[in-house]
């Protein structure tokens, strides 16, 4: 029994040098296991004997049939083993090895990317853009998918950050999400077939770097790394110039490495600023603060929420209008 459990734990061992998402959710399943099985051989040689002693005051030793039938066939081959025993050494070491060897070459991720029957087509232009600009840029690319993709049901897409302020994007990033057709009615057989006839709609256009992904699959790798690609090179530094052209250079670089595809890195050149110095003496004589300035600036720039209005509000079967 103990050797039993002690190679049921072994089997989990490997799980726990997991990575990236993979550990994430299976690490904590392998520990609880681990832990459950080592508690129960602990119980089992402790705790259980005592209880049965008191429990089980009468039984049978007779062996039950079906192990009396396994007996059978087991017996045989234990004495044969037991025989051959050096040769049993031999293929359990070699097999040892042999699976050894195969774990190092299997590496440390093993789920398959989950097909969520959309696509997102993210792209990023200069962070210099307008908001006009860019969702004119969009609707060229989004009528020219619907056009040239008959695969495509329709396109939802969201330009910059939303109110909440959850997913902080520029004005130049857009999530393009694409709503697909039943895979019944597409042209090509899979997936990549599909997203190879996007990209070929992609490359007509310039003035943009696109990138593809899925919806819940963007969201755990911005958990995870802070990124939505699956392999992420960050740089740090205090020139940013400097760290564009490394950024360029490293882009240039991965993009010929076999494998890699839809190689892009955020433009962080280009953007715009407007600095603004209050003369404090001046806004003085006139009775004008710095913070009111401040917040005329920033209602110019991102709004002001002044109220709330509720409108067809129901309370007690009677209606109250906004």
């Amino acid at each position: 029994m103990a050797s039993g459990i002690l190679i049921i734990i072994i089997v989990f061992l490997p799980l726990l040098t997991l990575q990236g998402l993979e550990g994430k959710l299976f690490t904590p399943v392998a520990i609880t296991i681990v832990f459950a099985l080592a508690s129960s051989l602990i119980l089992s040689l402790t705790v259980i004997p005592v209880l049965a002693s008191f429990l089980l005051t009468k039984v049978s030793h007779r062996e039950p049939l079906l192990v009396r039938l396994l007996e059978r066939a087991y017996i045989p081959i234990l004495q044969w083993c037991l025989r051959h025993g050096y040769s049993i050494a031999v293929i359990a070491l070699l097999l040892l090895l042999a699976a050894g060897f195969g774990y190092f070459k299997l590496g440390k991720s093993f789920m398959p990317t989950m097909d969520e029957g959309s696509l997102i087509v993210q792209l990023e232009k200069l962070p210099s853009i307008s908001l006009e600009e860019s969702i004119a840029i969009d609707t060229r690319v989004q009528k020219a998918l619907l056009d040239k993709i008959p695969e495509i049901e329709r396109i939802v897409a969201r330009t910059g950050s939303d109110e909440i302020g959850l997913d902080p994007m520029g004005l130049n990033e857009t999530d393009t999400f694409l709503v697909l057709k039943p895979r019944g009615e597409w042209r090509m057989p899979d997936k990549a077939g599909l997203i190879d006839a996007i990209r070929e709609v992609l490359d007509r256009f310039s003035g943009f770097s696109y990138a593809f992904t899925q919806p819940i699959q963007m969201r755990v790798s911005e958990m995870l790394t802070g990124v939505r690609g699956d392999l992420a090179i960050k740089i740090f530094g205090n020139d940013v110039d400097a760290m564009n052209r490394t950024a360029q250079a490293i882009v240039k670089v991965v993009s010929h490495i076999p494998g890699a595809e839809d190689v892009y890195t955020p433009k962080n050149e280009g953007v715009q600023y407007l600095q603004v110095d209050i003369d404090s003496l001046a806004i003085g004589r006139v009775g004008i603060s710095i913070e009111e300035i401040e917040n005329v600036l920033r209602t110019y720039i991102e709004g002001r929420e002044v109220g709330t209005i509720y409108r067809g509000c129901q309370a007690h079967g009677a209606d109250y209008p906004g």
